[in-house]
């Protein structure tokens, strides 16, 4: 999702653009853009230099997002392992800018009330996820690299987006869900939400914009899950869910579910991991990157219609 917004806003600000996409991947959002596609492996190291060659930025924006199996080899190489690759292959290019996609759960969070930001470190241990952990590891590999062998990078940290061409769906589960009426209830947390294009314009922004070795936490709207799931009723027409879960509730669901899935070998709709998550406040700022980058703000319920929209045109409703 946040790939195809960066094509697209690349392509409209009168950029070449190469893609590198994994080489299983048929990359529907790309079609019919002008766009040179290199296919490979993010962990073969020929595969990128052939598609960096000649480039003078690199935006790396690929990544596992999994979050089952919550400890999950092929997530710690993608994620860290890949990025290293991607930086020695940038190293060896001599680009002028690298900017890396990381994540906002790359530092600590806080409630509404004093939410996080750049200069409250990452816990480590604090949610079992290799997901996090290897990004918050990759994150720390390009900070290194930055002072140690001059790599020109800049970090961009999204908290959790909505947008357009999101194909698998990812975060437009939530949305679909709701439209579709099956979530029946909330859980006590919430999170810090931003369009996907907003994120991109920032991390496009970075490649004048920003500092080198510093990290930009690119969000906008803390809300609550039932601050959410309102907003997202509103904009699809359909009824926002009432039944607020308790926190024991939730974490009891995700065991089970983690017990489940563990058995039968299949994802569970929530796992151990992921019900913890759902029952914290994961609110940040980023004002930091609105000040620095030019991060756009636009409203959340935007994102929501244009993800809707998108959904609707390509039958997901």
């Amino acid at each position: 999702m946040l790939g195809s917004h960066l094509v697209r806003e690349l392509l409209a600000d009168g950029h070449e653009v190469n893609a590198f996409v994994h080489h299983q991947s048929t990359s529907p959002t790309l079609s019919g853009l002008p766009v040179r596609r290199f296919k490979g492996d993010i962990l073969n190291a020929r595969d990128l230099e052939t598609a960096i060659q000649n480039c003078e930025v690199v935006i790396h924006a690929a990544a596992n997002t999994s979050v089952w199996p919550t400890r999950s080899e092929l997530t710690r190489r993608v994620n860290l392992e890949g990025t290293q690759r991607v930086a020695e292959a940038a190293l060896r290019q001599g680009v002028r800018r690298f900017i890396y996609i990381s994540s906002a759960s790359a530092f600590q969070p806080g409630p509404k009330s004093n939410p996080g930001d750049e200069s409250r470190p990452y816990v480590e241990g604090s949610l079992p996820l290799d997901y996090i952990e290897s990004k918050y590891h990759a994150q720390q590999f390009v900070l290194k690299a930055v002072e140690e062998q001059g790599l020109p990078a800049v970090i961009i940290n999204p908290t959790f987006m909505f947008g357009e061409y999101d194909s698998l769906p990812s975060s437009g589960k939530m949305i679909l869900a709701i439209h579709q009426g099956k979530l029946p209830g909330y859980s006590s947390g919430g999170k810090n939400f931003v369009y996907a294009k907003d994120v991109a314009r920032a991390s496009i922004n970075a490649i004048t914009k920003g500092r080198l070795g510093e990290c930009y936490i690119a969000g906008n709207s803390n809300l609550s899950y039932r601050e959410l799931f309102d907003a997202i009723a509103c904009v699809t027409g359909a009824k926002p869910p009432r039944i607020k879960f308790p926190d024991a509730l939730m974490l009891s669901y995700g065991y089970i579910g983690t017990l489940i899935g563990t058995v039968f070998r299949q994802p569970p709709t929530l796992n151990h991991a992921t019900a913890k998550v759902s029952c914290m406040g994961q609110y940040y700022s980023p004002q930091k990157a609105v000040a620095e980058l030019d991060l756009p703000q636009t409203p959340i319920e935007t994102a929501i219609r244009s993800a809707f929209d998108w959904f609707n045109q390509h039958q997901y409703c």
